[in-house]
């Protein structure tokens, strides 16, 4: 009796199967009526700012797609330049709701402006784009009939206007060391423009003192010494560097404080002047964060080390660099260039 009952269900399942779908090549269509979601922007203009980074400020809201049949729907938000016809837009998964749940995706104003810069949009230009929801469900299948797909659809696209900001902004530290020119006075930058500025500076002996500017020229603001140690204010007499050497400065205008470290890269080797025993300083470039120098190899190995110290290291070949890697062979004595970008751990050796 029960398996009379199982070819039953069974057959009752393939004839459901059957009807909802209809096979036309590698493609399984629904052939009920499927509708689409129906996207609605909560605010059709946005304009972002660095002030903006926490908060919300776009939501997107939809009603469900309906493929005929109870199904989980899984949506993503795909976002492009007006009349690209989403020849390569961004994507966004935002995954399935619960039967009861309001399908919406709210972005804060960091991630919106992400999407918005992986478009390459232009900074602070008002551009138009248009938003548009996939929905496609998983991947149907039976006993006599194997996995099919179902082609996902996708609602009527939004046009917004949007506005995006430069994510990364930058301080300038004119001081003693550089002459106190703004103009050319190193930076620190930060690079999600959360308020925590990093740079590297060499400071020279006898010229510690320097000022953090938000522009490359004097004016307000201002920032210098604060009222405690380690502070900083607007409009405060002179900084300082504890000493002379190249330092790491962490200014962090949230809380208005500034804090120094120690942080020199340089190479190691039988191929450099000081060979295994003293480091040969590099120089570190703010604009483009890398490290160089150009020096005299002799034929033999090197590898790069922070702060003259073995605990952290890098090594390789062919331009690549892992932390501890192997020497790096110099074949041919002569004068070299070499780069250092400690990001991507890589590094270039141009015999000048």
């Amino acid at each position: 009796m029960k398996k009379y009952i199982w070819k039953a269900l069974l057959s009752l399942l393939v004839a459901v199967t059957a009807i909802s779908c209809q096979k036309e090549g590698d493609m399984t269509m629904v052939s009920e009526s499927v509708t689409p979601a129906s996207l609605t922007a909560q605010n059709t203009n946005v304009v972002l700012s660095k002030q903006s980074i926490s908060d919300t400020v776009a939501t997107f809201s939809w009603t469900k797609a309906d493929f005929g049949y109870q199904a989980g729907v899984l949506y993503t938000i795909e976002v492009d330049k007006k009349g690209n016809n989403f020849a390569n837009p961004k994507s966004v998964p935002v995954g399935t709701f619960a039967a009861d749940a309001a399908p919406k995706k709210a972005f804060n104003g960091l991630d919106f402006n992400n999407v918005l810069l992986a478009l390459n949009l232009p900074t602070g230009v008002a551009s138009q784009v248009e938003l548009r929801v996939k929905s496609e469900v998983s991947t149907l299948g039976t006993v006599q009939s194997p996995a099919v797909s179902i082609a996902p659809v996708y609602s009527a696209p939004v046009t917004i206007t949007a506005t995006p900001f430069a994510l990364v902004s930058y301080l300038y530290v004119p001081g003693a060391y550089q002459g106190w020119n703004p103009a050319n006075a190193d930076s620190l930058v930060s690079l999600t423009s959360n308020g925590i500025y990093e740079g590297v500076i060499e400071f020279t002996p006898g010229n510690l003192g320097f000022k953090v500017l938000t522009k490359k020229s004097w004016g307000p603001p201002e920032y210098g010494r604060g009222a405690t140690a380690g502070s900083i204010a607007v409009g405060g007499g002179d900084l300082s560097a504890p000493n002379a050497g190249t330092l790491k400065v962490t200014v962090d205008l949230n809380a208005n404080t500034i804090a120094f470290s120690r942080h020199s890269w340089g190479i190691i080797g039988t191929s450099t002047a000081g060979g295994w025993t003293t480091d040969t300083d590099m120089k570190y470039n703010n604009g483009t964060q890398t490290w160089s120098i150009t020096t005299t190899l002799t034929p033999g190995v090197f590898k790069f080390r922070l702060n003259d110290d073995w605990g952290v290291n890098l090594g390789g070949s062919n331009g690549t660099l892992t932390a501890g890697g192997g020497d790096i062979a110099v074949t041919i004595g002569g004068t070299y260039k070499i780069e250092l970008n400690t990001t991507a751990n890589t590094y270039t050796l141009t015999k000048l």
